[in-house]
């Protein structure tokens, strides 16, 4: 007999895009409403690299989720930091965040040059500051997160104590090197668990299924969902759940990013039902990233109902992954 019922303890989505403004006021709550933490994405413009942009935006992010049981865990984005600067800003953040310069959203300030912070990542690795990465290259898109995983390799080696995410991996040769390094872990996404590049483009455009990196081809997405379904100890939930207003995403050179936020844990719940792995959803949302990163996010017990719901249509002027779509389960209480 099917389960009708389903609870999950504390889920954090490790990698998530607030934006600012009215659409963090938008967002952030759809979040904080069944997560009990989130790992907020620093490129904003301009981005978050010193400790007043930091506290200003901890603030309003901290503003947006009030009333619920939701801790942001923040970010800052990669550029050469002095000592004393990571110093007083590490208790308040989670890791830094390395973008190659434009490779995705609001990259363009990123790292053009890896010698350009080798510093940093010494001190960062003395200083027990994680280091967060958007692994691809400038290369061909469908190549760009191969081409980078050199990079990674050469990073694990010599900054051994360093701990490394590898953030939301698409390709089976990323999934085959989180088990050659041991300070190696990574975040995979919603999207990138179910559909491939053929969703994207095959038959019309669907640029609500465009993101960066960009859906590979089934041997990848089928590797990724391997390693989530059997909850892989260095593998965590990040939705990169990264929302644009419609008229971004319906356009002539539309924005990066997919919407799953509000849905996300409720799909995985289908698609860990579907192959048989409920048992181990609980490890890939939330036991797995508290090891891991060693967190104590808030107490939140979320009940899901195998009793059907339809994902709505819009957030406001944000479009979500399968809108419109028929889900099996829906939430049915988050306390």
């Amino acid at each position: 007999m099917s389960k009708r019922s389903f609870s999950l303890h504390s889920p954090l989505d490790m990698h998530i895009h607030f934006r600012e403004g009215a659409m963090l006021r938008r967002v952030a709550p759809l979040s904080a409403e069944t997560f009990a933490g989130g790992v907020i994405m620093p490129n904003l413009v301009p981005p978050v690299d010193n400790l007043d942009r930091l506290e200003r935006y901890e603030r309003e992010v901290r503003e947006a989720v009030d009333g619920h049981a939701f801790e942001p865990y923040m970010t800052l984005f990669m550029r050469p930091y002095t000592e004393s600067e990571l110093a007083s800003m590490k208790d308040r953040i989670i890791g830094v965040k390395l973008y190659p310069e434009g490779v995705t959203t609001h990259s363009d300030g990123g790292v053009g040059d890896l010698r350009d912070v080798e510093r940093t990542l010494a001190l960062m690795q003395d200083m027990d500051i994680r280091l967060m990465v958007h692994g691809e290259s400038t290369d061909f898109v469908m190549d760009r997160e191969s081409a980078f995983l050199p990079v990674y390799e050469d990073l694990a080696t010599r900054f051994p104590r360093l701990a490394i995410v590898m953030e939301h991996i698409t390709t089976r040769e990323a999934a085959a090197l989180l088990d050659r390094h041991e300070n190696l872990y990574a975040t995979v996404t919603l999207q990138h668990l179910m559909i491939t590049l053929d969703d994207v483009a095959g038959g019309l455009l669907n640029p609500h299924l465009f993101c960066k990196p960009i859906a590979k081809r089934p041997e990848d997405r089928d590797a990724l969902l391997a390693l989530a379904l059997e909850a892989h100890p260095k593998l965590v939930f990040g939705s990169d759940s990264a929302p644009h207003p419609v008229d971004k995403k319906e356009c002539a050179g539309c924005a990066a990013g997919v919407f799953t936020a509000p849905i996300a844990l409720q799909m995985l719940v289908g698609l860990f039902e579907e192959h048989g792995a409920l048992d181990r959803l609980q490890a890939f949302v939330s036991n797995n990233a508290k090891r891991i990163y060693g967190v104590a996010p808030p107490e939140k017990t979320v009940v899901f109902e195998k009793t059907g719901a339809v994902i709505p249509e819009r957030y406001g002027d944000v479009i979500p992954m399968y809108s419109g779509r028929e889900l099996d389960w829906k939430v049915a209480e988050a306390r």
